[in-house]
Parts: C-alpha cells; structure tokens; sequence
C-alpha cells in the first residue's frame, strides 16, 4: 500500500512572518519618567512613542496604532478629563491608563495590562513620586517572590500580533498556533521606602519620616485637601511646602495663615478680604488670603483654634469654591488647594462638638500625621548635624562633643524638632568661639541662675 501523501505538499507556504512591537505611547511632561518607563517597557518588547503634551499624544495615536495609552495625572496643554472622553471616543480600542496605573477612563483592557503595571510598578520605585500600590497589585495579581524562590518569577503574556511579509495582519490560527511566551521578569524591590526617596524637607530616616515622604509624594499631584496632624514643633509647616513644591501648583502662590495668631474679630476679613469701610480702620479694600493663594494652596495652620462661626463660611467655601469678602455682596469664584494642620485630635473635637463635624470630613481626605520627636529619636544625630550645617552659613561650623550629644539623647523633648533647633543656636551662642560643643553648653532652660 502507497504510503500517504504529507498535507504539507498541498498547503502552500505562508509568508515569513515579523512580530510588529506592542505600541504604548507615553504622556508626560516628566522627561526622566518618561525615559525610565521606556526602558522598562522597551526590555518587555514594547514600543514606545513618548509626548510631552496631550496633543503629542493624540498625533502619536494617529499615527501608529498603540495597545495601550499612559497618561499623566496632568496635562500642561489639555484639561486632562476632557482629553480622556474625547480620547476615547476617537480611539475606543486602546487601552488607556493613568501613570498611577488606574483606569483612566472607561473602555477595553489589553491583555498587556500585567505588563503595563509591572513597568509603572518598576519606574515609580524609583521615581520621585511615589505610587499607592495598594489596589494595583491585587489587579494586576504580578508574581510574588518568597525567601526560597532560586530565580525570578515567570509571567505568562500574549505573544505580540504577527504581520505577513507584506505587512498584513497574520491568520488568527495562525497567532494561535505560536500560544503563549513565557516572560521572566526580574525580582520586585520591597516596597518599604529606601532613604533615597526621603524629601529634603524632611529630615530623618525613621520609619516614619519615610512614611510622611511617601504620603507627601502620593498626594501632591491631586488637589485633594489635605490636614497634617502632629504635636507643635514637628514640622508641619515643613509638610504642607512640600505638598505644594512637588503640586502643580508649584508655579502659584503659596499663602499661609495662623489661625492661632490673628484675633477673632480680624481672622474673617484676613481670610476672606474685605470692601473699603467694611468695619472701623478699613479706609480702603483689601483681597484676603485666600483670594491671594488663587491656582495655589493655601495653609490653614491650626485649623482647630479657628472660632465655629468663621468655620461654618470656610466649609461654603470648601465646598463651592466661591468666598464673598467683608463688607460686599458679590461672591468671588477661587481655585485653591487646601491644607490644613493642627496639633489638636480633631476627630474627637468634631465629636464633641467644639469643632464642625463636617468641615472635618471636608479636610481630612488625607491624613499626615508628623511625629514627636520622640517617637524617631534615632534621628537626633542626623538633625543634629542639619542645624549646626544651617547655622555654619553665616558663622564657623560648630562640631557637636560626644558628651554633648549623649545628653541631647537623654532629654525627652516635649518641643520636638523646634526645640532641639533652639537649643543647638543656644549652644551654639555659649560656645563662644570654641569649635565644639560641650555638655556644658546644653541648656534645655531659659532660667538664669
């Protein structure tokens, strides 16, 4: 019996085939994140088209065909919602994600999105800003690497769309024949914060200090309101010019207010302004804090001692964006991000009822607490080292003796970080011209014998 003819003589060849790249296109006018996603993504054999502008990116879909589309938490040409419905109305098949690797609006997801969030994982890690991974890795369900694991884990991904030889997509049979390609990627770093992505501001790196970088980094690029609680001297102050520093509102007025310091009868008018002749003294018209912080944030520093009455006028303008100065009857519509801070426990103010209940929930959207310096005593030497450094600028650097430093630990410092500043410049002063302080210039009182 004839043996049976190969089917593959009657089949004919199919075309040499290519793989045509996965295409992402990359908005964000963040150059050095930009660069850095791209080499993540470009080891995972993607193809990356990056813009600094919402109308780059829109020129780049239209001229390539993109699985997926990451765009910035802003956009300094295009309002960034309206960018993303027009988007996705002339692009409906691409995948379209925020940098923080959330949906950026409704549509398809690609079957590269474990890739997408492994690259946005990996960039933001050591990045600047920091990313909440919180509800991300449970989406996108990326490998875990155990004490025992020997090599890294594997992640199973589509193999990229083929292209005949005349460019043409490939028959379906045919990608499905290929099936899956394996893809090792390389271990996950620890999500706990290294002291590299400790803010300038903040001196020290305890545990808790890298958490406040961490929260500060997260929600700076939003204008989510946002209230600091700690004890007085830790460095609230400090927090809130970082949240505006790292905003996009760096570039707009930082304007802060003690609602502490200013009398009661005073605080409406130097928060809200007032008209000419508002009230006795007032011989001409005057734009409040608030109106002067326009496009910019405002810092509201202990909020808590602000009277009920002004509180129930902030929460209308929390909640409407519209002040009305004293004396007028025009309202005035301002864009404000607010950050407000107290060393009082707020919560249990609001209900108790000295404080408004829902003026609180307006503010503590976000919650950074900054703690006593106590609590990071670790940290002495290193903000040590930051005062006498400050205060080496207008004088000879002073170095600190060991004796003089075991004391400074031995203190419990119910001042925090203000006192310890005041008690190195006292130091400092009793030093005289000697380049080292001694226990015996530590003084922790003001009395004098």
């Amino acid at each position: 019996m004839q043996a049976p003819v190969p089917v593959s003589q009657f089949v004919p060849p199919l075309p040499l085939a290519r793989i045509r790249p996965r295409t992402a296109i990359l908005a964000s006018s963040d150059g050095s994140f930009r660069k850095r996603l791209e080499q993540t993504l470009t080891g995972l054999r993607w193809q990356v088209r990056e813009a600094e502008t919402g109308a780059q990116a829109w020129a780049a879909a239209e001229t390539s065909t993109p699985e997926a589309v990451i765009v910035d938490s802003w956009l300094p040409d295009l309002d960034l919602n309206e960018f993303l419905r027009d988007f996705r109305s002339s692009f409906p098949r691409v995948d379209v994600m925020t940098s923080e690797g959330g949906n950026a609006a409704d549509g398809p997801r690609s079957p590269y999105r474990q890739e997408l969030m492994y690259a946005l994982r990996m960039t933001q890690d050591t990045d600047t800003a920091a990313w909440n991974t919180a509800c991300d890795l449970e989406d996108a369900r990326l490998p875990q690497v155990t004490a025992d694991s020997k090599k890294p884990p594997a992640m199973v991904v589509p193999e990229p769309a083929m292209l005949a030889a005349d460019g043409s997509s490939a028959a379906t049979d045919r990608n499905a024949s290929i099936g899956p390609v394996l893809v090792t990627l390389p271990a996950m770093p620890k999500r706990e914060a290294p002291a590299t992505e400790r803010l300038p501001e903040l001196i020290g790196s305890a545990h808790c200090m890298l958490e406040i970088s961490r929260r500060i980094r997260l929600v700076a690029p939003r204008s989510t309101p946002v209230l600091i609680e700690g004890p007085t001297g830790s460095g609230k102050e400090l927090v809130a010019e970082a949240l505006h520093r790292l905003s996009t509102r760096s570039r707009k007025p930082f304007a802060a207010i003690n609602c502490a310091a200013i009398p009661e009868a005073l605080l409406e008018a130097e928060l809200f302004g007032h008209t000419r002749g508002a009230f006795t003294g007032a011989v001409q018209g005057r734009v409040g804090r608030i109106e002067s912080a326009d496009g910019g944030t405002l810092f509201l520093d202990e909020i808590g001692e602000m009277p009920l009455g002004l509180q129930s006028k902030l929460l209308r303008f929390v909640e409407c964006g519209e002040l009305q100065r004293v004396g007028d009857n025009e309202t005035v519509k301002v864009d404000v991000r607010i950050v407000a801070a107290t060393h009082r426990p707020l919560a249990k103010d609001a209900g108790e009822g000295t404080f408004r209940s829902d003026l609180y929930y307006r503010l503590a959207v976000f919650l950074i607490r900054t703690p006593a310096l106590a609590e990071h005593g670790e940290d002495l030497p290193l903000l040590v080292g930051h005062f006498l450094e400050q205060m080496g600028r207008t004088e000879p650097v002073k170095r600190i003796h060991a004796g003089a430093m075991e004391k400074l630990k031995q203190h419990g410092w119910p001042g925090n970080v203000r006192e310890l500043e005041h008690v190195l410049e006292r130091a400092a002063i009793l030093a005289g011209d000697a380049v080292e302080i001694t226990a015996d210039e530590i003084d922790f009182g003001v009395a004098v014998n």
